[in-house]
């Protein structure tokens, strides 16, 4: 009797009110990927219409996920924009990393945060970007704690029920509950290529790395010099991700190792 009268009063509310009181399934979010198998494996990649964040210490590997990323998505032929605070962006590291410069734009920020926030509200609310990247990472932990909330907030709510992602990079956890995932990166070592580290060596006699010229080298004890190209030093980098937002019981932490490859340097756009 009870389902019947449920049945007749659900019924009866709809022939006045239509579907408002319909509950409506909540579909899960798309996702991009990362093109870094560890990461895509695990997690799949980052949220659409939601903010990511980025944190930790420097050479910790945020430049090389948010590279991949960039990577992946101009190779998808989605249009990417990348906001950057510090000026820091490396056109040769994006260029090995693969990413299309015809597919980006680059807006700087010198070092202004309150300019560099306008830049990315413009962006979100303008529409159309698969992927937009907000660079902080060289800005300083005290400045970016004391970024209000509402300005996350913001974000969040323009690019909720987009495709668009919001990949933010700081060397501190800054956005809050705003992040939909949030993760803590660490670099944990390098593995010189040519460098057994097994072999025993004399304790005051390390190895050492001395530049000559334009290239890098490894000297080690009565050997001759090994010469470590950016490539090798990225794959010889081992990189600790540990997801802190959303919280899960197990598998929330990764490693993996950068990879890069040679790729044309064509133009690309750059506001100033």
């Amino acid at each position: 009797m009870n389902a019947i009268a449920r049945t007749q009063l659900e019924s009866h509310i709809a022939g006045r009110f239509g579907q408002v009181f319909e509950r409506q399934e909540k579909r899960p979010r798309e996702i991009l990927p990362t093109s870094i198998a560890e990461i895509d494996q695990v997690w799949s990649g980052f949220p659409r219409g939601a903010i990511t964040e980025l944190h930790g210490a420097a050479s910790c590997g945020r430049t090389s996920m948010m590279l991949a990323t960039l990577a992946a998505a101009t190779a998808n032929e989605e249009t990417c924009a990348l906001i950057d605070c510090s000026d820091t962006f490396d056109l040769l590291s994006a260029a090995s990393a693969g990413v299309s410069f015809e597919r980006l734009l680059w807006v700087r920020g010198d070092h202004n945060l309150e300019r560099t926030f306008k830049a990315v509200d413009l962006l979100l609310h303008g529409g159309g970007f698969g992927l937009v990247a907000l660079n902080l990472a060289d800005m300083p932990p005290l400045s970016l704690r004391r970024i209000i909330s509402t300005w996350w907030f913001r974000f969040r709510r323009a690019i909720e029920n987009t495709p668009t992602v919001l990949l933010v990079m700081s060397p501190v956890a800054c956005v809050r509950s705003c992040a939909a995932m949030t993760f803590e990166l660490k670099h944990e070592g390098t593995a010189w290529p040519g460098f057994d580290s097994s072999r025993s060596r004399e304790p005051e006699q390390p190895p050492v790395l001395r530049r000559a010229g334009p290239h890098l080298h490894l000297v080690a004890n009565h050997s001759l010099p090994v010469r470590v190209t950016h490539a090798q030093f990225l794959q010889a980098s081992t990189i600790y991700v540990n997801r802190e937002r959303p919280l899960v019981s197990s598998g929330s932490a990764i490693r993996f190792r950068a990879h890069s490859g040679i790729h044309e340097f064509p133009q690309i756009k750059r506001i100033t």
